[in-house]
């Protein structure tokens, strides 16, 4: 497991000797990345085609769906960009706040996020609904602060971290006392000159790069300056989903590229640790990072398909009086509820009786929205009807 940045500190210069000679950074080069182009092209082809395939196709679909689309999709970009770092947020809390920003309304009521999903959700919001704004130091800044809401880590939040020379920030995994260092970032004395070329290079336009290879470079250029505390992988992620929405040219995300690197997470770490030590040659990152991109937009067809069921769902019921609990269950059961429906489940999760529980329960079953299921077990289990 890779120690979170905020850790870094203590661990002391002995294990230098661990490390590489020469990282990315220390290139006398740097930041003068290049790659083989004929490797990455047709990688980069197939990526485009299946995204404007999947734009064409969202785009038939209408204002409101492509906002349920978008509102799936962001959900798993922030679910999954902190279950990268290990970090589990509630998810009925991250697509309420979503939805709340979206302006839609999820049937079942929204409800109120901790400050921790608040602070993400604002980061991501802003990164793809305002894609076409520059990239500062100071909208930066923001995004970390919302990142660490309570800083209960007592690092430094809001710019860019600090480290004495004899305790460089470093990458490591192991067992204290045997660690590895992964990854030296650079002296913190350097973070200024690192952060302006960085800025200057993504709000650049370069007719010749393709927004998807920018958003890929930008991606490795960011977690390779380290500039944070902590954080940097989820506003690394961050950049590149604002870089691929400029490159999508709509503020609406139909695929999710952090849910694709949750399920790849190994190869995810394992590339960029790779990729620092083949000097300024990027072409095995781009290519990895392009085929994860399509394996990512390949996924959106579940995606879509869950919108489709949950609006063909709520146009069959609408005209169905139901109260706020049948509501708000029936919309989880819509977004894959996980084991098995019983009435006292529906009791806990919904603070009620077990009457009203099953009061509610068997009026669904009336109106032919539930049913029984044939477990067979000692507790009935009930589940969405399937709609013809």
């Amino acid at each position: 497991m890779l120690y979170s940045t905020h850790f870094m500190r203590r661990i002391s210069c002995i294990f230098t000797h661990k490390m590489r000679s020469m990282y990315l950074h220390q290139h006398p080069k740097w930041p003068d990345f290049h790659f083989d182009f004929p490797k990455t092209y047709w990688a980069l082809v197939d990526v485009r085609h299946h995204q404007g395939k999947l734009l064409g196709q969202m785009q038939s679909l209408g204002f409101n769906l492509q906002k349920q689309a978008a509102l799936q999709n962001l959900t798993l970009d922030v679910l999954k960009s902190s279950e990268i770092e290990g970090e589990i947020l509630n998810p009925e809390q991250v697509r309420s706040s979503i939805a709340r920003r979206l302006g839609l309304d999820i049937g079942g009521g929204l409800i109120p996020a901790d400050r921790n999903v608040e602070g993400i959700v604002d980061m991501m919001i802003d990164a793809t609904q305002n894609y076409s704004e520059p990239l500062t130091a100071e909208r930066l800044f923001r995004w970390h602060t919302a990142l660490f809401p309570t800083n209960r880590y007592k690092m430094t939040i809001g710019a860019w971290r600090i480290n004495a020379k004899d305790t460089p920030m470093q990458v490591v995994s192991g067992a204290i006392g045997n660690e590895i260092v992964h990854f030296q970032a650079p002296d913190s004395d350097k973070l200024d000159a690192e952060m302006q070329k960085f800025l200057d290079w993504v709000n650049s336009t370069d007719p010749m790069l393709d927004p998807v290879i920018k958003a890929a470079i930008a991606h490795l250029w960011f977690v390779t300056i380290h500039p944070f505390d902590d954080g940097n992988g989820r506003i690394g992620r961050a950049i590149a989903d604002m870089l691929l929405a400029r490159a999508d040219q709509t503020p609406y995300r139909f695929y999710s590229m952090s849910a694709q690197i949750r399920i790849e997470r190994n190869a995810y770490y394992y590339m960029l640790e790779e990729t620092q030590k083949n000097e300024l040659d990027i072409t095995e990152w781009l290519a990895w990072f392009l085929q994860c991109l399509d394996r990512s937009i390949a996924a959106t067809d579940n995606t879509l398909a869950m919108v489709l069921k949950r609006k063909k769902f709520w146009d069959t019921f609408a005209t169905e009086p139901l109260n706020e609990r049948q509501k708000k269950m029936l919309s989880k059961l819509l977004d894959d509820f996980e084991g098995k429906l019983t009435s006292s489940k529906w009791a806990k999760m919904n603070k009620c009786s077990q009457d009203s529980a099953i009061r509610d329960i068997q009026d669904l079953i009336t109106k032919g929205i539930l049913e029984k299921e044939d477990s067979g077990g000692r507790n009935t289990n009930y589940a969405l009807k399937e709609l013809a």
